[in-house]
């Protein structure tokens, strides 16, 4: 680890892909995938974002801060789109998602 000041966040983010990848999954199970759908893109982009801002912070990238500003945005979006279901999945990716976000805020003050 190049960085351990980043270790936090780097384990926020990738526990926050990790569940986004789950909840997406779990939405495309849903009866009513429909009234999913924002969540389910949501999730894959949350997921996608928080697994490079992960590796960027591994390398130590002079990109780490500016990408978790926005990876924090994105964050709070999906946390808040989750929120709105009731599913435990959705649940606990608005919880992994809000902590995430967090962290993100944190590490690119």
């Amino acid at each position: 680890m190049l960085n351990s000041s980043y270790q936090a966040c780097i384990q926020a983010c990738s526990n926050c892909a990790l569940v986004c990848e789950t909840c997406a999954a779990s939405c495309l199970r849903e009866d009513d995938v429909k009234m999913m759908a924002r969540c389910i893109e949501l999730d894959r982009d949350c997921a996608d974002m928080c697994a490079i801002a992960a590796v960027l912070m591994t390398r130590d990238s002079a990109y780490a801060k500016a990408f978790c500003k926005l990876c924090a945005q994105v964050c709070r979006d999906c946390a808040e789109e989750c929120g709105k279901h009731q599913h435990d999945h959705c649940q606990a990716c608005a919880e992994a998602c809000r902590k995430c976000a967090e962290e993100c805020e944190k590490m690119a003050a």
